[in-house]
């Protein structure tokens, strides 16, 4: 394991900066000034003189009586000269005199004979107030104000140092990350990463080295700067990067990409700074920047009056500090984000991060895996299908997954039963795809015939195409703004040919084509389907070059450069591009038609079934429609799997006893006799 480089360095003792100081300094300032004044314009005399005063009309103005037995008489000007007092202040109210009262229970029949006797003599009367409060009271008074503006710069000054003791403004420049090590660590670990194969193998290749870099080093390799992990939200990239953090056994940094933004300029490449010196003191340690889209952002990509200059400066530093003149040997950056295309190509080169790995949605092995993980803690019923239930979940990220798991407990609970089983499952998988079920909306009989006609429609052409996916279930019962929906198991492929995008397209138009067949006229309940099968067929067009007009032609620009202000092909080709997507279109839209027309009878009955029990399954369609022609992928897949796991139990037989198994004497067909099952060989094309 790599040692940290240690350099004899004298500690420095000397007490640092803190602007604590300042403020204990300021409040001692205020206390002396408050206590060390000058008290000459005050006096103090026994209560027979202050009773003398009293009755001379033109010495006393104001007098002020207080709880604690204290009385101070505000003298006249003339009053004050002739008491002797120091007129060269011309502060109002600062000459008085000041007394103990002698007993505060006869107080005010003293003052009522005092105003007796200046009335009979003509004098003006005293004005006399009384005072509730002691000197403490006053000192706040008078100081109150200063006290709550240093306050709020304390406040202001932890808010900008992100709440963190000591330091104040001075601070603000220090980074936020947080530090994982022996002593605190994540405790979440590979085994804790369901799928993601490729992605553990890269991520892990790097905690080696960390761990035994002798290993490497021998053969002259040299510890990679960087790893950036790319790939759509919720497909685990916070979470390798934590796995890392558990697994690795050496200092972890992280801290988020927003971290470095600040209200300040120059904040975010102090902060920058500040993060690479923690991390070359802590060496061999490993940085970690989750989302760094929001300071990476290519540089003067759409300019807005000079407002990305301090993003700019972050992302010079960032660049400066990951592969500069100084190297930073032992540190290793991780850095997450969902929006790759939009990074400086600067930050992508080699040396700062020489691999990215792209975390993709699960497949149907690694969603697998994600179920089981997030089952553990789940009590489901024991024939519970998790493979069935990792099909139902095509396009779903590890987060989505959790998800439904959570929600299908919720469910169960909700209707106290005693372990989660499959229907919950599914309850949970309607409730997060298709929304909250609208029991409440009120739905006439014509609009359920005509809902039903439609679902049915998508249903029965599905299952009579070649690349239609596997039917689940068909139900008319309203959920978010979906009327209706039909439920199917989409076939992971990773290339499709155009015949199957075409069968994807005449399924979605399936219920407008039996709105039209059966009942004549159409409703606006298609908008989605018809909003999907254009944007198919555009991409047949634009991007795919399936066209008969336009072959082989990508007007499309994957890397984000283009900004979109010109089109990159000419007038007349656009009318050659709305033409086509109109033609393809059309077609599969009289195929539909065709198609329903040959199997009315079937679908009539689909259509009285739904709207008889409202949810229909794979079984009730399977007895109106017959068994489907075509075999799904997914069939294929599991008979694949079937003969490997069948061929490595015959080599492991092998092995242990050193000759072939004995095979059965007589091996039946799974289902003898039925004509549906057997190779229908090459599917004849359909009428376009």
């Amino acid at each position: 394991m790599l040692q940290p480089n240690k350099k004899n360095r004298t500690p420095n003792k000397r007490p640092l900066f803190n602007m604590y100081w300042m403020y204990a300094l300021i409040a001692l300032s205020l206390l002396a000034l408050y206590y060390f004044q000058d008290s000459s314009q005050t006096k103090e005399v026994d209560w027979t003189d202050f009773e003398k005063t009293a009755l001379d009309g033109d010495i006393v103005k104001i007098m002020v009586f207080a709880e604690n037995g204290i009385a101070e008489g505000f003298l006249t000007d003339a009053g004050a000269k002739k008491l002797h007092f120091d007129m060269s202040s011309t502060i109002p109210g600062d000459k008085k005199i000041k007394t103990t009262i002698p007993s505060s229970d006869k107080i005010q029949e003293k003052i009522d004979s005092w105003n007796a006797t200046l009335k009979a003599e003509g004098k003006n009367q005293i004005k006399v107030t009384y005072e509730k409060g002691s000197d403490l009271m006053k000192f706040f008074w008078y100081f109150g104000p200063i006290i709550l503006i240093v306050l709020f710069m304390v406040y202001m000054s932890r808010r900008m140092s992100g709440g963190a003791g000591g330091g104040g403004i001075f601070n603000v420049g220090k980074s936020k990350a947080t530090v994982f090590d022996k002593n605190n660590g994540t405790n979440v670990t590979f085994k804790d990463v369901a799928g993601l194969a490729e992605a553990k193998v890269e991520i892990e290749e790097i905690v080696e080295f960390l761990k035994n870099p002798q290993k490497y080093t021998e053969l002259g390799a040299k510890i990679p700067k960087g790893a950036l992990l790319v790939g759509p939200p919720g497909t685990g990239k916070t979470l390798l990067a934590k796995a890392v953090a558990g697994e690795a056994n050496v200092p972890f940094l992280s801290m988020s990409g927003s971290d470095f933004v600040e209200m300040f300029v120059g904040v975010g490449a102090a902060r920058v700074r500040d993060l690479f010196k923690q991390a070359k003191e802590k060496a061999p340690c490993i940085v970690f920047i989750d989302e760094i889209d929001a300071v990476g952002r290519a540089r003067g990509k759409n300019p807005n009056m000079g407002s990305n200059d301090e993003r700019e400066n972050t992302l010079n530093q960032m660049l400066t500090e990951m592969d500069g003149f100084q190297s930073n040997n032992g540190v290793i950056c991780l850095a997450a984000t969902n929006r790759a295309d939009m990074l400086d190509k600067a930050l992508l080169r080699p040396g700062r991060f020489d691999r990215q790995i792209y975390v993709d949605l699960p497949e149907l092995s690694d969603r697998v895996e994600i179920f089981n993980v997030h089952l553990r803690n789940i009590k489901v019923n024991s024939k519970l299908d998790v493979e069935q239930l990792a099909r139902q979940t095509q396009g779903f990220s590890g987060a989505d997954i959790a998800n439904v798991c959570n929600e299908a407990a919720l469910i169960a609970a909700r209707n106290n039963k005693q372990a989660v089983d499959w229907n919950d499952f599914m309850a949970a998988i309607d409730r997060i795809v298709g929304g909250l079920e609208k029991k409440s909306r009120i739905i006439t009989d014509d609009e359920k015939r005509s809902i039903a006609t439609h679902e049915a429609g998508h249903a029965t052409i599905t299952w009579m195409l070649q690349y239609g996916n596997p039917l689940v279930k068909v139900t008319i019962v309203p959920r978010g703004r979906a009327l209706g929906a039909a439920w199917y198991a989409p076939e992971e492929r990773q290339i499709i040919p155009t015949q199957a995008l075409l069968d994807t397209m005449c399924g979605l138009l399936g219920g407008r084509a039996a709105e039209e067949v059966f009942t004549g006229q159409i409703g606006t309940g298609a908008s989605d389907d018809l909003e999907k099968c254009t944007k198919i067929a555009r991409s047949l067009v634009l991007v795919y070059g399936m066209s008969d007009k336009l072959p082989n032609i990508n007007y499309n620009d994957s890397t984000g450069q283009d900004m979109g202000f010109t089109k990159p092909y000419s007038d007349e080709t656009a009318k050659i591009i709305d033409a086509e997507v109109k033609r393809i279109i059309n077609e599969q839209y009289e195929r539909a038609k065709s198609i329903l027309r040959e199997y009315s009878e079937q679908h009539n009955k689909i259509r009285d079934l739904l709207i008889e029990k409202e949810v229909i399954y794979h079984d009730d369609v399977e007895k109106i429609l017959g068994k489907r022609k075509w075999k799904s992928r997914t069939d294929e897949i599991i008979e694949i799997n079937k003969k490997e796991d069948e061929e490595r139990e015959r080599r492991k037989e092998i092995e242990l006893t050193g000759h072939e198994p004995e095979q059965p004497a007589s091996e039946s067909p799974e289902f003898p006799g039925d004509p549906d099952l057997e190779d229908p060989g090459t599917p004849p094309p359909f009428n376009k």
